[in-house]
């Protein structure tokens, strides 16, 4: 399995085991299909669409062996804009459906396109429990905080005292922070990228694509229509430096204009904290700053980084690989045992596993 952050292009899966490759030439127009699209002018969706479509390629995988499953909301119809196999599936049980095919077939490369509405209300669950299982699957969820599909209603992510139809007083909900949450699940491969940046996103996407488990991506994504400028303090050009923590294994924790901040544990919250980078009176030495371990097994630091995310306006949002660390697979471990059951050990039936279904804590109905 490939750890590193760095990663090579293109061909990005052809030594996984189980999933054949591709040898011909492929570009993002093979993997476009002949629906037309579909979403709101602006929406980010289309961006996010254009970048996995330019990105598939890459992989040097047969199409015929991706397969996209998505829940309901409108990132979900992606798998309809994309010449690969799909399944629109139902509301929130897009991880459940995506876990069968991923233990029932190696051969293929499992993506989960959900959205926060989808995933993180009455698909919470089966997401929590995909990420804790580690399944083969690369998981996309759209953050927009709101309900898009249903003409704006307050989403798990939506901002406390939100106004909407469905709040006109505002919410009183305190909002899911989705990275926190795949975090505290032990996903083993968590990070956050945004839909207007396509070289930060193919990265990261690179990234997921290539980690042997459930890979878990939040992808901040503008609604024109319902939510505009959700995302405006790390999208300007005025305030992102600011606003924007970028995340690189093994590089301190740097940010603000000429990388005036920085990051350093919090001795008294136990946390982590923003500090001005200098040698004044109250600033803090480079060489001080937390430096980022995505491969730590201990998932404590990237889960009290996760936490510097508002969960109003975005004042400060890290972005990047939180967490990308090596842990057995469900399927791998289920497709095992099976092998291990068909195995037949000297003195026992030709198949132990035939021999297991029809044992004797079985019965005839009649």
């Amino acid at each position: 399995m490939t750890t590193s952050t760095e990663l090579p292009f293109p061909g990005l899966r052809s030594g996984v085991e189980g999933v054949p490759t591709n040898d011909e030439p492929q570009t993002g127009k093979d993997y476009t299909s002949d629906q037309e699209v579909r979403w709101c002018p602006g929406c980010g969706d289309y961006a996010v669409l254009k970048a996995v479509q330019g990105f598939l390629p890459q992989l040097g995988l047969r199409r015929e062996n991706i397969v996209f499953v998505s829940g309901i909301g409108c990132s979900s119809r992606f798998p309809y804009y994309l010449d690969t196999y799909g399944m629109h599936s139902i509301h929130g049980r897009a991880p459940s459906i995506a876990t069968g095919i991923a233990t029932a077939r190696e051969d293929l490369s499992v993506w989960v396109v959900t959205g926060d509405g989808d995933a993180l209300s009455i698909g919470g669950n089966h997401l929590i429990h995909a990420l804790r299982r580690n399944v083969n699957m690369t998981i996309l969820l759209f953050n927009n905080r709101i309900y898009g599909l249903t003409k704006g209603q307050y989403s798990p992510t939506s901002e406390a005292g939100k106004i909407t139809k469905s709040t006109p007083m505002g919410s009183l909900d305190h909002p899911f922070n989705p990275v926190s949450l795949a975090l505290g699940a032990e996903g083993s491969f968590v990070a956050r990228t945004i839909d207007s940046d396509r070289k930060h996103l193919t990265h990261v996407l690179s990234a997921a694509a290539a980690h042997r488990g459930t890979s878990f991506v939040e992808i901040y994504q503008n609604c024109p229509i319902f939510n505009d400028g959700a995302f405006d303090a790390i999208k300007n050009n005025d305030t992102k430096a600011d606003a924007i923590i970028p995340l690189v294994h093994g590089e301190p924790i740097r940010f603000g204009v000429e990388g005036s901040k920085g990051l350093v544990r919090d001795a008294e919250g136990g946390g982590v904290k923003v500090v001005t980078v200098g040698t004044g009176h109250g600033e803090v030495a480079a060489d001080a700053l937390l430096v980022h371990d995505a491969h730590n097994p201990d998932p404590t630091t990237a889960f009290a980084i996760s936490r510097l995310t508002d969960s109003g306006y975005l004042n400060q949002s890290p972005i990047g690989i939180f967490r990308q660390v090596e842990r057995p697979s469900y399927d791998d471990g289920a497709r095992g045992q099976i092998a291990t059951a068909r195995d037949a050990a000297p003195g026992e039936p030709s198949d132990r596993l035939a021999a297991l279904i029809g044992g004797g804590d079985t019965w005839t109905v009649v």
